[in-house]
């Protein structure tokens, strides 16, 4: 997953956008993967960190399968390790290159991808990404065991912190932008749902139904797994629901990292790349998803959703999603058609 090969298919959007008057389609996806892969980064180091810290099964024992289900990676990590024990897990997520969702080979893809859109990236960002990959592509199981794994998700976070600040400060307002900002809102908006779906029913109590009072130590962990306990205690000082904490997390437009949130934004990213003219009809059939997402996400209560079918409220908005990244790949950077074998030949020649 990432940018690969690509046809270098140009676009304008000089009539919204001061800057370039072209981008590639090439420019575009790598712009894209970058955001994503960053803050998956992110995502992932508090996950790691949070699900040693609080996160127990009914046993008592720490949750660490729940990181497998929430990233669909039980073939995966199967088929490399008998079972979920902590060291499995830490190694198969942070330096197992074998694992495309490690951090490892995350920060690999975003060295590649920073390296690719070299020309358009300001110089601080490229020497923060440079450090930190270094760094990160640098490290080895021993280093967990000896500088302990908070330390090590504290210092991923604070680095992937800072290039998005070093990112939102510096880069410039054009096409490059605005691509960032669609993979940096899909990415925020599958994995709040992700979060919310596997947590939700993990967290449950046995022989209980959804909805059933729960520990409220576990539910914030959900919140911290989110980034988002100090928010939801400035709202809720003294209650804590499942309805509330998936409320919270799905329609609170004041939180950054709601569903709510990133759909807004995805709404207006796209928006402005269907400000010109050649892209608008590009767009329609993407911007057409997202209100339709928005849609049914405003028209229902917490309650409602969870009474209706949590499980499979968040299996169709992933699926959404899943359908909107393709759509944008195929309205921004379409694979290549295959030349006939006797044409490739005669181009070689």
């Amino acid at each position: 997953m990432g940018a690969g090969i690509m046809t270098q298919i140009a676009f304008g959007l000089s009539s919204v956008l001061p800057g370039l008057n072209h981008l590639l389609s090439r420019y575009a996806e790598s712009m894209m993967w970058l955001a994503r892969y960053m803050e998956r980064i992110e995502n992932l180091a508090r996950l790691l960190e949070v699900t040693e810290a609080f996160v127990r099964g009914p046993d008592g024992h720490t949750g660490w399968d729940s990181i497998i289900q929430l990233n669909s990676d039980e073939d995966r990590f199967f088929s490399l390790h008998d079972s979920a024990t902590e060291e499995d897990v830490l190694v198969f997520y942070v330096t197992e290159r074998a694992n495309p969702n490690s951090i490892k080979a995350m920060a690999h893809s975003v060295r590649e991808n920073a390296r690719a859109v070299r020309p358009l990236i300001s110089t601080e960002m490229w020497m923060q990404l440079n450090i930190f990959t270094r760094w990160v592509l640098d490290l080895e199981f021993s280093d967990i065991r000896l500088n302990s794994l908070s330390s090590i998700c504290n210092r991923l976070k604070q680095e992937c912190q800072t290039h998005f600040g070093v990112t939102e400060g510096t880069l410039y307002r054009d096409q490059a932008w605005l691509f960032y900002l669609l993979g940096k809102h899909l990415e925020r908006s599958d994995q709040i749902t992700r979060l919310i779906d596997i947590r939700y029913h993990t967290l449950l109590p046995q022989d209980e139904k959804i909805g059933s009072d729960i520990d409220i130590t576990q539910w914030a962990s959900v919140l911290r797994s989110a980034a988002a306990y100090h928010a939801f205690r400035r709202l809720q000082p003294v209650t804590t629901t499942p309805a509330n904490v998936v409320g919270f997390l799905l329609k609170n437009e004041g939180f950054p990292r709601s569903l709510a949130t990133n759909l807004s934004q995805l709404d207006s990213t796209l928006a402005a790349l269907a400000g010109h003219r050649s892209l608008r009809k590009r767009c329609s059939s993407l911007q057409e998803r997202v209100a339709d997402l928005r849609v049914t996400l405003l028209d229902q209560t917490a309650d409602d959703i969870i009474i209706r079918g949590l499980h499979e409220y968040m299996t169709w908005v992933q699926g959404q999603l899943s359908l909107l990244q393709a759509e944008v790949a195929d309205a921004f950077w379409p694979a290549m058609p295959e030349k006939p074998y006797a044409l490739e030949m005669q181009s070689q020649s």
